[in-house]
């Protein structure tokens, strides 16, 4: 696994900081959102280090196919397979954590 020293979710993904576990595998972890958006809010991670989807879509494609899965899964379990999946890319788009994550949103009907 690649991370980075400063990184808060390279932190959670090697246990420094806790976090509520909802999945985990040899490349991807998946926890729920502090601040949730939604009834379910889950943010899947890759383990190894990438700034943004972009780069990560452009280095490991299966990887990022890997985490749309996860998503539907989750999805499947907690909202009968509706979700909303949001990568944000970027300070200006909303982008805080600088690790690629994606935003899991279920649990509910949930607005436009």
């Amino acid at each position: 696994m690649s991370e980075s020293d400063d990184c808060l979710f390279c932190k959670i993904i090697a246990g420094q900081i806790p976090s509520s576990k909802v999945y985990e595998d040899e490349t991807t972890y998946a926890f729920n959102d502090i601040n949730p958006k939604a009834k379910v809010h889950v943010l899947v991670v890759p383990k190894k280090h990438y700034a943004n989807v972009a780069e990560l879509a452009a280095d490991d494609p299966t990887e990022l196919a890997h985490i749309v899965s996860i998503a539907q899964n989750i999805a499947d379990k907690e909202f009968h397979g509706a979700y909303r999946l949001v990568f944000n890319t970027g300070l200006d788009a909303g982008q805080t954590v600088f690790h690629m994550h994606a935003h899991v949103m279920t649990g509910e009907k949930l607005d436009e």
